[in-house]
């Protein structure tokens, strides 16, 4: 398994895997938030590779010295075998490289089925922020 940044050539399979993975509302969002923080910093994009396919993605995003954990999707098949936590885990490393004073999961309806990743990785309420319009109109 490697974790690494996105590029422009996994666009087409980082697209199918979202729609694979995620309500049509939710991939709809996801898609716009994703092409966004594409057009800002693809840095903050992070696929899950394995066998020379996308098996996760992880979309972040930093506004005002806040890092936010967007959107993670794993594969069906890859689930419960750590990916998730490889990337989040890579995440925090690349928001801790940019001085990241505080580091968020942005809770929206979507994400709330995460929350028990979330507790398993020891974020707290504290570390949750609910966000009133999707990210891909907040932040910038």
């Amino acid at each position: 398994m490697q974790i690494r940044s996105f590029q422009l050539s996994d666009y087409k399979l980082v697209a199918e895997l979202l729609e694979e993975v995620l309500s049509e509302d939710c991939c709809e969002e996801t898609m716009k938030a994703f092409a966004r923080q594409l057009s800002w910093d693809s840095d903050l994009v992070l696929v899950a590779e394995s066998a020379g396919n996308i098996v996760g993605v992880l979309i972040g995003t930093i506004d005002h010295h806040k890092g936010y954990v967007y959107r993670i999707a794993v594969r069906d098949k890859f689930r419960n075998q750590g990916v998730g936590r490889q990337l989040v885990s890579h995440m925090s490393n690349r928001f801790r490289q940019r001085k990241v004073l505080k580091v968020l999961v942005a809770e929206d309806k979507h994400n709330e089925v995460l929350r028990p990743f979330y507790d398993s990785l020891g974020i707290s309420s504290v570390n949750v922020v609910k966000l009133t319009q999707p990210l891909a109109i907040v932040a910038g």
